[in-house]
């Protein structure tokens, strides 16, 4: 292992001040709890019991289909609204982490959500982007093939004036909350609360995980290397944005380019 990777694969050392004070403490644990409740945690235990009804079932789980972007209505401007409302929804999950931050006494610019480095950032996010979703996809094959992953369709819309526009704020959505939620505001409260950097990432990265179990073992496997990744660039180069924008440039690609191949 050379030099480089080894300082790059070792723990940085945290820049938030651990809280000592018990009943501060109690509060931000409390309020951990309560943001994962409301947001991605109670996802994760939706994925959990999704997958286990999957093997439940009397079909293979590879002959089994989960639409990521489905209708929700039959009337198209009623289906609209419901896409828009699912959109704000994940935008406000990861507002809602923005700002406990800043309750907490945290400027944004702490977790890397400021306009310092864009062009870096964008350069960044084409990287973390294509280093993810490549073998990302090569996973998702492989766990199909050997039948532990469900067939995942991006989106089952149909072929509207909307379809393309609502799957980018999807996309956007996506990353903002799962970014802003599991790397920003979670890795910044564990280190208050003295966790080390490894034991963070690898919380994180399982609970990310977790919340796409419903996509099969393969989903469960390949977030958790995402959440590795991207949970040790944001420690060691303290750039959120460049995060979200990977995330929305994955998903994009994924629901954007199938709504247009699948023909």
């Amino acid at each position: 292992m050379t030099d480089g990777l080894r300082r790059w694969l070792a723990p940085p050392r945290a820049a938030v001040p651990v809280i000592d004070d018990p009943a501060l403490r109690r509060l931000v644990i409390t309020e951990i709890l309560v943001v994962l409740t409301v947001t991605l945690g109670l996802s994760a235990l939706r994925g959990g019991l999704s997958l286990v009804d999957a093997l439940l079932a009397p079909i293979p789980l590879n002959e089994q289909q989960v639409a990521l972007n489905a209708p929700a209505a039959r009337a198209g401007l009623v289906d609209l609204a419901l896409q828009l409302t699912r959109v704000l929804q994940l935008v406000g999950w990861g507002s809602l982490g923005a700002y406990l931050l800043i309750r907490g006494g945290l400027a944004l610019r702490a977790v890397g959500l400021d306009a310092r480095r864009p062009v870096r950032d964008a350069g960044a996010a084409v990287g973390l982007a294509t280093l993810i979703g490549v073998p990302g996809l090569g996973l998702y094959l492989l766990a199909r093939a050997i039948g532990v992953s469900v067939t995942i369709a991006p989106t089952t819309l149909d072929d509207t004036w909307w379809r393309l526009p609502v799957l980018v704020l999807a996309a956007a959505a996506n990353g903002w909350a799962e970014e802003m939620i599991m790397i920003g505001y979670l890795l910044t409260r564990l280190r208050q609360l003295g966790w080390s950097e490894n034991r963070s990432v690898l919380a994180a990265a399982v609970l990310r995980g977790s919340y796409h179990l419903y996509q099969g073992l393969g989903g469960f496997v390949g977030n958790i290397a995402m959440g590795l990744v991207f949970g040790r660039y944001w420690q060691r180069t303290n750039r959120l944005w460049a995060l979200v924008a990977a995330h929305t440039l994955i998903d994009v690609v994924a629901f954007a380019g199938y709504a247009l191949v699948r023909p």
